[in-house]
């Protein structure tokens, strides 16, 4: 009898309550296709370097699992707190009826149940089937063999999945049987009839607070705009900006909230058009009591913009990287100040095969003789000082002669310098240095080395690299003219080559070789760091680490900003799928008095549509900040803009968010009906 009237109640939950139903199911998915990710790339061809990559970024998502699981189970117990409300006052017909509390309560332990086992089982099967999806996916990232690709069934993520949520229904089953037992009688019988307290609060304090928060708000926003520099992070900024951030936030849509009523009665062209003043009592009713809830959704939509943003935009600079800064197969570098050779000397004479090397091009760095970047850009370092902490007024420049220069940059792909007897350039690619360099070059600003007094050839950097890498790292390089080093010591000399090879197994046959050579003879345990003097880089190790990095932030982002995503918009649905359930009789009022129902649908829109825009808009806005700030503090990677990236975003959020809104309204079109 009990299981039957459970199986019922199922069934008109699922009609009404959709939403919920369908956010287990994604939770679920989600949960399974990323814990599923160790499985699927062990079956990918890969190099050894890329294969560790690949175990990091599964070891690193497992831990960002535990959030996530909390994050979901929080929006578990939320959505079911709703659904208890919404049935308030069917359990007061039970209990009139007769029915004990403890019998109500098996009821819903018994529908908690099969709901659970439900949305497991499809949840499970969806994400399996997803999940070979995602293997597609890691491997193009990797740039992996498929050939060896099959259908994979992951059993541990699918225990965790099972076991995660099986906690999570269990402390929901206690949640509500506790919800149950709680209730009163005439409580939940007349439940419906409540609405929530309007409260219209005094105009001046809120237009007060919506100021002092909105200057707030600004002084964050140039903290982590204007201010931010190299110790930002070392200090408090960050915890006073969130602070700050937070706060303002919450004081805005209080104000907000508590005054539009307030504001829009005022308008009474506005006001008493069509069903304006219904819809506005009913969305300022509701909204003075989820200030608290559309803070947090806000914030959650704002750090899902910022992560994902960011993360796309960072594996797409990340990948035309490799193409931008990795000509060459490999970089072998040598100390000279510490070995007194150059690198061909010291392969030579260790017994190095250099035929396995080809189109071989070098350079030597020399003595700056105690020109610094302080007297080279003057008082435009400034800039640079406050963003990076490995510059410094005293930091040596690198100086490099103007042949040995255009020989290296015709096979590196650098363009090639043309300077007069008196004049120097300056090399260069990271961003911040490259724009205080280009102030100080402009000056005409003069620079004296070793007797010599040089003017700019160029009034702005020439951008570029001398070494292997994906980033941009080249803070500045000098270039002057032969006869200006003649005699100057060599502190480094530098070459790269590309391999004699044609097949990727050729080139992991060499990468082993020149990794086995070099450790084995300058790069010794037993040998302290600071006598090493010969170093060497290789386009395989660089593009691994990059693609790596690459992948566990992209996977990362997309995680936590999809979990923050449907959390933010299953929060917003549920609330007004309950709102809407509330007001069928307010509706039914408007019909009776021969209201056209494209007007109450119209009315309707517009409700659902405050609640899901005013978060959205105020989290665009934090967002516009949040990834200027992203883009500055990680410059050094980022190198193609972030216009694509926040477009696929965009689509992200509007596939998701947007989602949400259009089945609310539906829903909530169907509920109004009866």
């Amino acid at each position: 009898m009990l299981f039957k009237l459970a199986l019922k109640n199922i069934k008109k939950s699922v009609k009404d309550y959709s939403i919920y139903f369908f956010t287990l199911v994604i939770g679920v998915i989600i949960f399974y296709i990323f814990n599923a990710l160790d499985t699927q790339t062990a079956m990918l061809d890969v190099s050894n370097s890329t294969r560790e990559i690949m175990v990091l970024m599964s070891t690193f998502l497992a831990g960002v699992s535990v959030f996530v699981a909390i994050v979901l189970g929080a929006l578990i117990i939320y959505a079911s707190n709703f659904l208890i409300k919404r049935r308030k006052k069917e359990f007061g017909v039970y209990l009139t009826l007769g029915m004990s509390k403890r019998r109500m309560s098996t009821i819903l332990l018994t529908e908690t149940l099969i709901i659970g086992i439900i949305s497991m089982i499809v949840g499970l099967v969806l994400g399996i089937i997803l999940s070979q999806f995602m293997s597609v996916a890691v491997a193009n990232m990797f740039e992996a063999d498929m050939s060896r690709f099959t259908f994979v069934f992951s059993a541990k993520a699918a225990v965790k999945t099972i076991i995660f949520f099986g906690i999570m229904y269990v402390i929901v089953m206690i949640f509500n049987t506790i919800a149950v037992g709680r209730c009163k009688l005439i409580d939940l019988l007349y439940a419906e009839k409540k609405n929530e307290q309007l409260k219209v609060r005094n105009p001046i304090l809120c237009l007060t607070l919506f100021i002092i928060s909105c200057v707030v708000l600004g002084r964050a926003y140039y903290l982590v705009t204007v201010e931010l520099g190299a110790d930002f992070f070392s200090r408090t900024d960050l915890i006073k900006v969130i602070i700050m951030g937070s706060v303002s936030t919450f004081f805005i849509f209080w104000s907000v909230s508590g005054s539009i009523l307030y504001i829009v009665t005022r308008m009474k062209g506005y006001y008493f058009k069509k069903l304006n003043s219904f819809t506005l009592r009913q969305f300022s009713s509701k909204a003075n009591t989820m200030v608290m809830s559309m803070t947090v959704v806000c914030l959650m939509l704002f750090l899902t913009i910022v992560l994902l943003g960011t993360a796309i935009s960072l594996t797409r600079s990340m990948n035309k990287n490799i193409k931008d800064f990795l000509p060459k197969d490999i970089q072998i570098v040598s100390k000279v100040n510490i070995s007194e050779k150059d690198v061909k000397t010291v392969l030579s004479e260790n017994g190095f095969d250099m035929s396995k090397l080809k189109d071989v091009a070098g350079y030597n760095i020399y003595d700056s003789e105690g020109l610094t970047m302080g007297e080279v850009m003057g008082e435009y370092i400034q800039s640079t000082l406050n963003m990076y902490t490995f510059v410094s007024e005293d930091t040596e420049e690198q100086i490099m002669s103007l042949s040995e220069y255009n020989e290296f940059a015709k096979t590196f792909g650098n363009e090639q310098l043309a300077i007069e007897d008196d004049q120097y350039a300056i090399v260069c690619s990271l961003d911040s240095v490259v724009r205080a360099r280009n102030e100080a070059l402009a000056t005409g600003r003069t620079i004296n080395y070793r007797g010599f007094e040089l003017k700019p050839a160029y009034s702005e950097c020439q951008i570029g690299e001398i070494q292997l890498s994906t980033n941009k790292i080249n803070e500045g390089v000098i270039i002057v003219p032969d006869h200006v080093v003649e005699g100057a010591k060599i502190i480094e000399n530098s070459i790269v080559a590309d391999y004699v090879a044609d097949t990727p197994e050729e080139i992991n046959e060499i990468e082993l070789y020149v990794k086995d050579f070099i450790e084995s003879k300058f790069q010794r345990e037993d040998v302290p760091f600071d006598d090493w003097y010969l170093f060497y880089t290789t386009k395989e190790v660089s593009k691994s680490a990059s693609i790596g990095i690459g992948a566990i932030a992209t996977f990362v982002s997309l995680y936590v900003g999809v979990i923050f995503l449907i959390a933010s918009a299953a929060i917003l649905s549920l609330k007004e799928l309950s709102e809407s359930a509330d007001n069928i009789e307010r509706f039914a009022v408007l019909r009776r008095i021969g209201t056209d129902e494209k007007m109450i649908e119209a009315a309707l829109f517009k409700q659902v549509g405050m609640f899901f825009f005013f978060p959205m808009l105020f989290a665009i806005i934090h967002s516009f900040f949040g990834l200027k700030a992203s883009s500055k503090i990680l410059e050094i990677f980022i190198s193609d803009g972030m216009g694509l990236s926040i477009f696929v975003t965009a689509v992200i959020i509007v596939g998701i968010y947007g989602g949400y809104f259009i089945i609310t309204y539906i829903t909530s079109k169907r509920i109004i009906k009866g």
